[in-house]
């Protein structure tokens, strides 16, 4: 629900700035600002129920974008107190920095949603269901030439592909796009195509070459031991030990 409330105090205060633009609006933009402050709480409301089911990695940009959000609440407050005390220019004025700090948290709230996959993307879930370490995959000989095939790791569909060399790769099968079968895709130049709607994933880290996917694909480490190869979950950077 909360992208959907959120909508009408934006609305209501990117409306108001565009009528403080011209002359004989001052009574319109007060009533879009009273409207706008109206609407935040449930909004703010609806985002703090959402909040308090993401993962650590999503709780600390959700503060941030709640912080950015409570900041141009506070100056849209003060902007309209202004207005009604009679000083229009620093009610304006209030009311842009509002707009600037909800320009904000809106951005951080995209982030949150497209990149960070609150509930836009159809692999997050992947790194908080696979355990750590290093897990059975296949048989090296198994495992075709320059085609994708999928595996599990703990129950997780993943797709691997072997390069000529005996490198192998492995990333979440599931595209994070639409949740499209990657082992069903196509390898090109080292990336990996879904078969859906034509998302492109490198396959040496899952990074999203091309959309309409917005978030990588989560991306694993092998290794082979005895002809066996083993998978395990790559680490971000500032992650490794």
């Amino acid at each position: 629900m909360h992208p959907l409330l959120v909508q009408v105090p934006v609305g209501s205060w990117l409306s108001a700035a565009v009528l403080d633009l011209f002359p004989g609006q001052r009574r319109a933009a007060r009533t879009l600002i009273a409207t706008g402050l109206g609407a935040a709480l449930p909004a703010a409301l609806a985002g703090w129920v959402d909040w308090a089911e993401l993962h650590r990695e999503q709780m600390r940009v959700g503060l941030v974008h709640a912080a950015a959000n409570v900041a141009g609440i506070g100056l849209y407050a003060g902007s309209l107190t202004a207005r009604l005390r009679g000083r229009e220019a620093l009610g304006r004025t209030l009311g842009l920095a509002g707009l600037g700090a909800v320009g904000v948290g809106g951005a951080l709230g995209g982030h949150l949603a497209y990149r960070q996959a609150s509930g836009a993307n159809h692999a997050e879930h992947v790194p908080h269901l696979v355990r750590p370490g290093w897990h059975p995959l296949a048989e090296l000989d198994d495992l075709p030439l320059g085609r994708p095939v999928r595996r599990d790791i703990d129950d997780i569909a993943v797709v691997a592909v072997r390069a000529e060399d005996d490198t192998v790769w492995v990333l979440a099968e599931r595209c994070s796009h639409m949740a499209g079968p990657l082992s069903e895709g196509t390898v090109e130049d080292g990336c990996l195509r879904c078969p859906w709607h034509g998302s492109l994933f490198r396959l040496s880290d899952g990074w999203n070459v091309e959309g309409p996917a917005t978030a990588p694909q989560p991306a694993f480490e092998t290794r082979v031991v005895d002809g066996r190869v083993e998978a395990r979950l790559r680490l971000e950077p500032t992650d490794r030990a």
